[in-house]
């Protein structure tokens, strides 16, 4: 009686091993989105080989308006992403929810909600994976919507506008322009870069309600005139980095994790001493063991490459070109063997190897993919 059930269990086991699909072991799943409007919009799926680097298109879907940023819950189950008929316009753009078919890299739409704002640049999923958070870049503003049991988002739960322009640079800080916001590694903060208050605002964040709440110290100001684009922490949680779109730097901030208080350290350039033209910075990631940081050079059309001592300070360790125009988003894959560029304005994907020196190796040619804005990991 106890061979025959064990006998049906194996049976039961190995069916449902069979109708599962399965990506091979050195492979992982990634979803680029294309910042275009109308069919050319969408968020594609492809197949990362850690082996050897090589890219597989698995699945596409179109027709998601200018869907310049993504997010991905942390049981990968669904994608949210940017949803702008006309980005950046007069009307409050559309934050979409969807379910994510691991199988084929389809999408399914469950819903959209408003932002609260224009020119929607960022989203963030919190730990528990109950909150949306969101960075309106042309309105200067955040935003956090709860996100249902089934992955569909609610109205927003909080809304902040910034106020205020740091005005160094006329045309570009006239006013406020938030420009990412992220989670704190303990879930309990979060923290919006605004290029235009040349400042990183910090809240507090309630998964429960869905809800920020500035902190009591509520902005960090960064160099006047810098421009504060994105922001990362390092694995040990002890500092967060802030890529400065105007100047070119990147700035360290030392983290106090029970009170959520930034201080501002000191910046590094990530040009080459000798450029004289433009650039503007965009994307910056650091290696799961914390010991290198890379930042896209927009212009200059490279990675700057840094090395992380014990402190937190960062050493330049050189530059790579980029392989295509307008180094827009990074990633770096779980074992910290590679990285990813999403060059936007030149319509490639390109693959890197990272050396044990921190140095990146270009394998192949990129992949051509229309204007490739947001790079997210299936988890």
């Amino acid at each position: 009686m106890a061979h025959s059930r064990f006998f049906t269990l194996s049976l039961f086991a190995a069916a449902t091993h069979l109708l599962t699909p399965t990506v091979p072991a050195d492979e992982i799943t990634m979803m680029v989105s294309s910042f275009a409007a109308g069919e050319k919009g969408g968020v594609e799926a492809l197949l990362f080989s850690t082996k050897d680097g090589r890219l597989t298109r698995a699945g596409r879907t179109a027709g998601i308006e200018n869907p310049f940023f993504t997010a991905i819950s942390p049981d990968g189950r669904f994608l949210y992403t940017v949803h702008a008929i006309a980005f950046g316009g007069e009307d409050d753009e559309e934050v979409a929810a969807y379910a994510i078919d691991k199988a084929s890299g389809k999408l399914t739409l469950l819903n959209r909600q408003s932002a609260k704002g224009t020119a929607t640049c960022y989203l963030e999923v919190d730990a528990t994976g109950k909150v949306l958070l969101l960075a309106n870049y042309a309105s200067g503003s955040v935003a956090s919507l709860p996100i249902r049991e089934d992955g569909s988002l609610a109205e927003a739960a909080s809304f902040v506008q910034h106020e205020g322009g740091s005005k160094v640079d006329p045309k570009r800080q006239s006013g406020p322009y938030a420009h990412s916001i992220i989670v704190s590694p303990d879930n309990r903060h979060a923290y919006a870069a605004d290029l235009g208050l040349d400042a990183i605002l910090g809240y507090a964040l309630d998964p429960t309600t869905a809800t920020l709440k500035p902190l009591e110290k509520t902005s960090t100001a960064s160099t006047p005139g810098a421009g504060p684009r994105h922001l990362v922490f390092d694995p040990a949680a002890k500092n967060l980095y802030a890529i400065d779109e105007l100047s070119n730097t990147v700035t360290r901030y030392a983290y106090a994790a029970p009170d959520g208080i930034l201080t501002k350290r000191e910046s590094i350039s990530t040009l080459p001493a000798d450029f004289t033209g433009s650039s503007y910075c965009a994307d910056l990631r650091i290696t799961p063991d914390g010991k290198f940081l890379y930042g896209t050079n927009r212009g200059h059309d490279s990675i700057a490459i840094f090395r992380i001592a014990d402190d937190g300070v960062l050493s330049l360790i050189g530059f790579e070109p980029s392989q295509g125009k307008g180094p827009q988003n990074l990633l770096i894959t779980p074992d910290g063997e590679w990285l990813l560029c999403a060059n936007m304005p030149g319509n490639s994907l390109a693959v890197f190897r990272i050396g044990s020196d921190g140095k990146l190796t270009a394998t192949g040619d990129p992949l051509e993919i229309t204007m490739p804005s947001c790079l997210r990991l299936l988890p």
